[in-house]
């Protein structure tokens, strides 16, 4: 099968949408916490976080056009913080749940079977049941004019996980984690280990 430009630009919408967010493979899954400056929450599933460097520590992610009904990004950038936590076997079921369209400001936590955890000085929620948390705070917000879309750009500001996910060269072990993973929008996967290998270098 070989499908160019032409074809993606015919297919029917949900079908295209299917087909492009499968296409290059697993993707980092991660709950994104977000409250407003009235103090309520927001939790959402996001496939689309990435690094983007170490020095500063920086995580980007890329939101989608603006809706009426869509908190996250709203409340990022009136409070300057969130939390990206990662998602176990347990309940990914209640994970994708928090994808529905939930009416602007009311929140995910509950309805989906959620515990909102904070830590002292750090206003947006975290995952109590997650075995990674992030915090983060909002660095930079940059318009993609091609389809709308947004990137945000955060920094690490704290971590909390379990000693024993992280080895001793740095390595943040996410199968010792439980993390899953996902391809497309919702399907979604636990990892196996091939293997760690050694620094690449060129040789003759």
């Amino acid at each position: 099968m070989n499908i160019n430009r032409d074809h993606i630009s015919v297919m029917e919408k949900r079908f295209r949408t299917t087909f492009i967010n499968s296409l290059p493979g697993y993707k980092c899954l991660q709950m994104l916490g977000t409250i407003s400056p009235a103090g309520i929450t927001n939790l959402a599933l996001f496939n689309s976080v990435f690094h983007l460097g170490a020095n500063p520590a920086l995580l980007g992610m890329i939101f989608r056009p603006d809706g009426d009904d869509h908190d996250s990004l709203e409340n990022i950038k009136k409070t300057g913080q969130y939390t990206l936590n990662n998602v176990l076997p347990e309940w990914f079921e209640q994970a994708h749940q928090t994808s529905a369209r939930f009416p602007s400001g009311y929140s995910e936590f509950e309805p989906c079977g959620f515990k909102e955890f904070y830590i002292e000085g750090f206003k947006a929620p975290f995952v109590a049941q997650s075995s990674i948390q992030i915090a983060l705070e909002m660095r930079e917000l940059i318009d993609i004019s091609i389809n709308n879309t947004k990137m945000l750009i955060g920094e690490i500001v704290h971590v909390s996980m379990d000693d024993s996910i992280l080895e001793s060269d740095g390595y943040v072990d996410h199968l010792k984690a439980g993390t899953v993973t996902v391809a497309g929008l919702d399907s979604y996967f636990t990892t196996s280990h091939l293997a760690r290998l050694a620094y690449a270098k060129f040789s003759q």
